[in-house]
């Protein structure tokens, strides 16, 4: 059984998918995120909630990690290959490894029960306006580096003539360079401002994106680290 607010705040509000599979903590969420302005819908499980996402797009999932049957790290990796849709895991396993493993694999965040609702809303509207807000960008809307184009105005990578699926989290980190061409971007640049999160946290969101724009992401030739500082993406001269 899975439960869903009856009285959406708003058509327009950014509408969230609760998972976990305590009714009452569903509940308890659900009721508080639903009084803070946004459409709550929640799921009992990863099935349920991917029922859930089959009828409706949802802004954000808020994603327990210990449910039983698949879980929620199963989930978060297994979605991660055909959405971007952003991922807030909230769990008991506060060990730092799970924490690395999450943001590895995906999630865009990760929040540790017990916690602080307040705190919960607060890096809800984070994640959101990573995804939301609008980038600054450089005169030039377009990046080469390698087979690799960047195309700002759309928000899209291409290699050759194949669309490159990138997450929120990934996408943000292209917006940054882009707007600073073969600049180098600091780590708590990376990170905005999370300075609770370290230096390991915005080691893996570089990381992960290198999977996707290196052939050997442990010797980067795009992407590289400037030691002690931060990271430069090379890019490529305009032609011509």
């Amino acid at each position: 059984m899975t439960e869903a607010l009856a009285s959406p705040p708003s058509d327009a509000a950014p509408h969230l998918l609760v998972v976990d599979d305590d009714s009452r903590i569903r509940t308890l969420i659900s009721r508080f995120l639903g009084e803070n302005g946004f459409r709550v819908t929640s799921a009992e499980s990863a099935a349920d909630a991917r029922k859930k996402m089959a009828a409706i797009d949802f802004d954000l999932l808020v994603l327990d990690l210990m449910m039983p049957g698949e879980s929620g790290m199963d989930f978060t990796a297994s979605l991660r290959r055909t959405s971007t849709v952003p991922i807030l895991m909230l769990t008991a396993r506060a060990e730092t490894e799970n924490r690395i493993r999450g943001l590895e694999i995906g999630a865009d965040d990760y929040l540790a029960k017990p916690f602080d609702p307040r705190e919960l809303l607060l890096r809800i509207n984070n994640v959101l306006k990573r995804g939301i807000a609008p980038p600054v960008r450089v005169r030039a809307a377009e990046m080469r580096f390698g087979p690799f184009l960047w195309d700002g105005d759309r928000d899209e990578l291409r290699r050759d003539d194949e669309v490159v699926r990138l997450t929120d989290s990934e996408r943000r980190l292209l917006r940054m360079f882009a707007e600073r061409p073969d600049e180098t971007v600091a780590r708590h640049e990376i990170v905005q401002g999370e300075s609770a999160l370290g230096d390991r946290t915005a080691d893996v969101q570089i990381n992960r994106l290198r999977r996707k724009i290196e052939t050997d992401p442990a010797n980067p030739i795009h992407l590289v680290t400037v030691r002690g500082q931060g990271y430069r993406l090379k890019t490529d001269p305009p032609p011509g």
